[in-house]
Order: C-alpha cells, then sequence, then structure tokens
C-alpha cells in the first residue's frame, strides 16, 4: 500500500497540472499554450503559362465512353446537351456555361477543362482518378467541345 502512494500522488500532480494549464484564465483569455494559432494564409497556386496539350486522338469507342461518363457523372448538372439547364443547377441556384455556345469555350484551352474536370472548380466536385483516368478526361474535354459543333450544325441545317 505504501509503495503505491507516490504513484497516486504523482496522478494526482498531473491532473492538477493539466487542469491547470487547459482551464480558462479569470479575465476570460485562453492560456498561451491553449490558444489556437492564427491560420496561415495558404499561397496562391500558381497558373500555369501553358497548358498541356491535349494527347488523345478520339476515337468511336473512346468517345462513346466519354459520353457514358458525361451521362453518369456531369450531365445532371451541366444537361444532356451541355446547355447548363438542368433541375438540378436550377435547384442550386448554379449559372453555368452553355457549351451549345462556341463563345462558351472558345478562350479555354483543352488543358484547363481537363483541370476543372479532374480537380474541381467551386460547387463542382473533382473527377474521382479511380472513376476516369486522365485519357478518359481529355476523352471527355472532346465530347464535350463537341456540343457547340452540334448546335453548329443543327443551326445551318435548320436555316437551309
Amino acid at each position: 500500500m505504501l509503495k503505491s502512494l507516490p504513484l497516486l500522488f504523482a496522478g494526482i500532480a498531473l491532473v492538477l497540472v493539466s487542469a491547470a494549464v487547459f482551464a480558462p484564465r479569470s479575465d476570460g483569455q485562453q492560456t498561451p499554450s491553449a490558444q489556437t494559432p492564427a491560420p496561415v494564409a495558404a499561397p496562391a497556386a500558381a497558373a500555369p503559362a501553358t497548358y498541356p496539350k491535349n494527347p488523345v486522338k478520339p476515337t468511336p469507342e473512346s468517345q462513346a465512353k466519354a459520353k457514358n461518363l458525361y451521362q453518369i457523372d456531369c450531365a445532371m448538372c451541366h444537361g444532356d446537351n451541355g446547355n447548363g439547364k438542368s433541375d438540378l443547377a436550377t435547384s442550386m441556384s448554379l449559372t453555368l456555361n452553355d457549351w451549345t455556345d462556341p463563345k462558351a469555350l472558345g478562350g479555354e484551352p483543352d488543358g484547363a477543362i481537363f483541370n476543372m474536370i479532374r480537380n474541381g472548380k467551386d460547387k463542382m466536385p473533382p473527377e474521382d482518378p479511380a472513376r476516369a483516368k486522365d485519357d478518359d478526361i481529355w476523352n471527355l474535354v472532346i465530347y464535350i467541345r463537341s456540343f457547340s459543333k452540334s448546335a453548329a450544325a443543327a443551326a445551318s441545317t435548320a436555316a437551309k
């Protein structure tokens, strides 16, 4: 019994010291050891001077796969035809680009679109690398760009 007494006192002392260190001060401020450090601003991501060019050559199979990927992961917000008008986008108060308009992506290099898809942007989640490999996303970029070509072809056919 006497041998465990010093161990008991050491445990009690440890509890008291811990309580004193982490207890709020009487003036309402935290003790220095319990203060939360000020957040450090993350360095701004450097914008690439040039984006990589699309390295894939589309095939009917790769574009069929890109269409399927688009229907599963993108169409719910961007619309089946890429016009940015979907029930989900409306309910989330999102204003999305109309990719059927050639001007919508005209100034965006393929690499920038690839980065938006891979990494996400604003409320758009990133594409999971386990679900879509880089070549799948490059083909998706080609598929998305086809929306404006399809709309232009339909407009020229309707004008005749």
